[in-house]
């Protein structure tokens, strides 16, 4: 099969697509033939090595959706031919930027009739990002306001849905460029995070209960003083910022709670993707695809994710 690998850590131009030995799943797995894939920020970080995965030459991506192609011989809720989707892959096994992928039944669910290959790709690593921060960290409930830092990122545009899903009030910071976008996914005040007085727009929009922060190095005392009382901050990305967060004044006074977590360590993917499969092929969340690329081509996808400017999520098309 092809498959995209990288010998050494480095930038985009370790990427290779070689041929390999298509994979052989063990008792517990899914062979899958890859219709699609995603390239999210955290494969850049295991291919430079500022997070190494295992030993290289390695494939990259976390994300995928296609058919089942084979099982193991101790998987009995799969079948070839089914239509499935995965994550949290790319990390502690061979990723996903290839014609097949094998994968742990507990990190699949079945793809919906009607969803996109290109969007079950594009919703999983994202989606469990985003269900494990605002419904599993933060216990966003409906009514309660929430802040979502750049909400036209993949996370971002996906809590956006999911907080309006769940009944919450939702305020997001993005470029002016993306407003009528995020504004039509169901945010109910989006904001120009440029603006000079971004925080007391935030407090007229309404006090967040649960903030989303992707930038902790950048926003962690601004999210201090714009939550409400009691409120829940949940952290992804560089969290060695969040270091002294309790002897931030205004997170003491307001007795705020700062949860830090990684996808990679939700304990039930699987039953997470379920429902986002649910909330997608209901309309509730339809996630963004805002550029394809070929398996050659997935080098410019990594330089792209971290460099450009798009509302959504880039996918690779083996």
């Amino acid at each position: 099969m092809r498959a995209v690998r990288y010998h050494e850590h480095g930038g985009p131009d370790v990427l290779t697509v070689e041929d390999v030995d298509r994979p052989t799943p063990a008792d517990d797995e899914l062979l899958v033939a890859v219709r699609a894939a995603a390239v999210n920020p955290v494969d850049t970080y295991f291919r430079e090595g500022s997070y190494p995965p295992g030993d290289l030459p390695w494939i990259p991506g976390s994300d995928f959706a296609g058919e089942v192609a084979a099982v193991g011989d101790e998987v009995e809720e799969f079948a070839p031919g089914d239509r499935v989707f995965g994550t949290a892959l790319g990390n502690d096994r061979p990723g996903t930027c290839a014609e097949y992928v094998a994968a742990p039944t507990d990190r699949v669910a079945r793809l919906p009739n009607g969803v996109g290959f290109d969007e079950g790709a594009a919703v999983a690593l994202v989606g469990v990002t985003a269900w494990r921060a605002l419904v599993d960290h933060a216990d966003l409930e409906p009514g309660e306001r929430c802040l979502v830092h750049g909400g036209s990122g993949g996370v971002g545009h996906v809590a956006v849905q999911l907080g309006a899903a769940v009944g919450a009030r939702v305020t997001t910071t993005a470029r002016e460029t993306y407003h009528d976008r995020i504004d039509a996914l169901g945010a109910d005040d989006v904001l120009d995070y440029a603006r000079d007085d971004l925080a007391d727009a935030v407090r007229d929009a309404g006090a967040p209960d649960v903030v989303l922060d992707h930038r902790l190095d950048d926003y962690l005392q601004f999210d201090a003083d714009v939550a409400a009382q009691g409120g829940r901050v949940v952290g992804i990305g560089n969290q060695d910022a969040a270091a002294g967060f309790e002897d931030v004044p205004a997170a003491r006074s307001k007795e705020l709670t700062l949860t830090l977590m990684s996808m990679f360590n939700t304990p039930d993917v699987a039953a997470v993707l379920e429902r986002l499969a649910r909330l997608v092929a209901d309309g509730a969340i339809a996630p963004e695809i805002a550029d394809s690329y070929a398996l050659d081509a997935v080098d410019e996808a990594h330089r792209a994710v971290l460099e450009e400017s798009f509302c959504g999520k880039l996918v690779v098309e083996p």
